[in-house]
């Protein structure tokens, strides 16, 4: 026989149980509530991301189309001739795998310069730049094209430090200057992939 004892005014073990079975129930409901609310966050915060992702591919859009009209023109002036361009170049392995996407391409026989186009470049964009770069140089080798590959870096708005690691690494930067945009060239020689 289980004998009740008596804990305090009133208090009996089978209330003091019954209140921690009570409470126990609510702190699942509350986990529950706090998981729904985690995961709802969770997806607000995707879409956040996926809609700044487009705002931010709009901005590059709109430099890309300020600068491509006369990219060939004005690295004709610096004393290097393309004679095509390409915007928003998809460039596949030799399965027909996208391995990704050139801003504008500017090509000649002997050399074909990529550029990409941010609203505002950081060093990580340059870094990407440079993967692209060992991609298409990668793949050209396996299709026997021996032409040189370049960089460059389009931008609205570009730090001092975001320019200036460009350049180090051989980038060609092509910035807004009043109505049309000037193209500064790397320290020594530009690079060569």
């Amino acid at each position: 026989m289980v004998t009740t004892e008596v804990i305090g005014e009133g208090l009996t073990f089978e209330k003091v149980w019954a209140a921690l079975m009570e409470n126990r129930e609510q702190m699942k409901e509350t986990d529950r509530q706090m998981a729904e609310t985690d995961r709802e966050m969770k997806e607000s915060a995707k879409r956040l991301d996926k809609q700044l992702g487009k705002l931010g591919n709009r901005f590059g859009e709109i430099v890309e189309y300020m600068v491509a009209p006369n990219l060939i023109e004005k690295f004709s002036e610096i004393g290097l001739s393309f004679q095509e361009t390409s915007n928003n170049k998809v460039i596949l392995d030799k399965d027909g795998t996208f391995l990704f996407e050139v801003d504008i391409l500017l090509e000649n026989g002997d050399k074909a310069l990529l550029v990409e186009t941010k609203s505002k470049p950081s060093t990580e964009d340059v870094n990407d730049h440079v993967e692209r770069l060992i991609k298409m140089r990668a793949r050209a080798d396996l299709k026997g094209d021996k032409r040189k590959f370049l960089a460059a870096i389009a931008g609205v708005v570009m730090t001092d430090d975001v320019r200036n690691y460009a350049l180090k690494q051989g980038f060609f930067v092509i910035e807004p200057s009043g109505e049309t945009f000037t193209i500064l060239q790397p320290q020594g020689q530009p690079r060569e992939w």
